[in-house]
């Protein structure tokens, strides 16, 4: 058979198991077996036992359950609610006043929480009444939230980071750094949008709170200390070179644990949902990892990602085209998987074909997370809608419409991180410097 006709029939497989709800992990297992079984001389069973073996016990993936964990013992404290009571006063004074607490917000615990819906979820259940029972507009609140809850994927320490960093065998810690200065980026991007919209709709913003004065605005942000200590902590660690993602994971849970013992809500049955929810969470990205591990495995033995990188490179494309390109496929692919699910099924295929182009593999990543924080915002398959839809009831379609903007602000993004890369590369070359 034809390498097309090969891959038309494992596509046609992953998505025929995939609509009969088979779990995406076992799926993408199934999918690499077939292959295997199919096109390889080599036996499936012995090579996916080994694989996923080897896959479910890499150190460098320790990181990532602790970084599930810190966030769930986060989203189970006040902190939520600590940080709009120190955000609210610094607010007024901009145009769009209170909206903003939904992308300062989210880029605040965005450096606390690796998961974007984790990120949407706590600070959407903070804002929005807050921000409806104030006056403010329902669409432009949750179009803001949705876009906002991505940053969760950007700021490290990030989920995705630590998928994309074991898959492309590129430093997690250099990856944590180079994401600071775009994630910043996108939340200003965000945020003056959110002045533009206030400018042209001055009378859909509610009037100001009582001004405070600079001594009770001070006063207001003591509810902040505790999130920016654990950042400090946690990020801190990292920049000095004290310890390594993995490392600092566990410094964030004792510091997230700390700060809910402090709070007083730090019980028995808290403890107890936290470590669940994160073991939960962790177990069905360690599921789906291994199942990449093992496709991209198979493909290897099969030859598709050679034949790709060979047949793309024989395209002659730019590497500006190659990047668009892969921005459409990935946005078209965010449709239908979530983004740890893109990232681990097409490594093994794209990775080739980026390092023939001389594409850095730091910048790439960046890139990538980018483009699969697009897809969380993407009907019919994206997190943060799902996540809201289950917050407000209101239907999907409508919350994707009234998030649209945020969505071409982070298509500028990727443009800008294109013709600036120092944006990316500033903070790598410092610390290896």
């Amino acid at each position: 058979m034809s390498d097309l006709a090969v891959t038309a029939l494992l596509i046609a497989a992953l998505f025929l198991i995939l609509a009969s709800g088979v779990w995406i992990g076992l799926t993408l297992s199934g999918v690499a077996w077939i292959g295997m079984q199919l096109f390889s001389s080599r036996p499936a069973g012995d090579a996916m036992a080994v694989t996923i073996w080897g896959s479910a016990s890499s150190w460098t993936l320790t990181a990532l359950p602790l970084f599930v964990w810190m966030g769930e013992i986060l989203f189970r404290t006040r902190l939520s609610q600590d940080m709009f009571r120190g955000l609210a006063p610094w607010m007024q004074a901009l145009p769009g006043r209170l909206l903003h607490t939904n992308v300062v917000g989210c880029a605040i615990f965005a450096a606390v929480s690796g998961s974007s819906a984790a990120t949407c979820a706590t600070i959407g259940k903070m804002s929005l009444p807050e921000l409806s029972r104030r006056g403010y507009p329902d669409d432009i609140a949750i179009g803001s939230l949705a876009g906002a809850g991505t940053l969760g994927l950007l700021i490290p320490p990030s989920i995705i980071m630590i998928v994309y960093g074991v898959s492309a065998e590129v430093s997690i810690s250099q990856l944590f750094i180079a994401g600071v200065i775009p994630g910043i980026l996108l939340a200003a991007l965000f945020s003056g949008y959110l002045m533009f919209w206030a400018w042209r709709n001055p009378t859909r913003v509610p009037p100001a709170d009582a001004q405070l004065t600079l001594r009770q605005k001070v006063h207001e942000s003591r509810h902040l200390i505790p999130v920016v200590l654990l950042i400090a902590a946690v990020l801190g660690s990292i920049y000095a070179g004290i310890a390594t993602a993995t490392e600092a994971a566990a410094v964030g849970v004792v510091g997230a644990l700390l700060i809910s013992a402090v709070q007083g809500s730090l019980s028995w049955p808290t403890f107890k949902e936290s470590l669940f929810g994160g073991t939960r969470l962790y177990c069905m990205i360690a599921l789906i990892l291994s199942g990449a591990a093992f496709l991209t495995l198979a493909m290897g033995y099969i030859g598709l990602p050679r034949h790709l990188a060979e047949w793309i490179a024989t395209l002659g494309l730019a590497p500006w085209q190659l990047l668009l390109v892969l921005m459409l496929f990935y946005i078209v692919l965010g449709c239908f998987l979530d983004g740890i699910s893109m990232v681990v099924l097409t490594m093994g295929v794209i990775l080739p074909t980026v390092q023939k182009a001389g594409i850095d593999l730091v910048w790439f990543g960046i890139f990538i997370v980018l483009v699969v924080e697009m897809a969380q915002i993407t009907p019919p398959v994206g997190f943060n809608l799902f996540v809201l839809q289950g917050m407000t009831r209101r239907e999907i379609g409508w919350i994707a419409r009234v998030t649209l903007p945020f969505f071409w602000l982070m298509v500028a993004a990727v443009g800008l991180i294109y013709l600036f890369p120092q944006i990316v590369s500033f903070l790598p070359a410092q610390m290896r410097g």
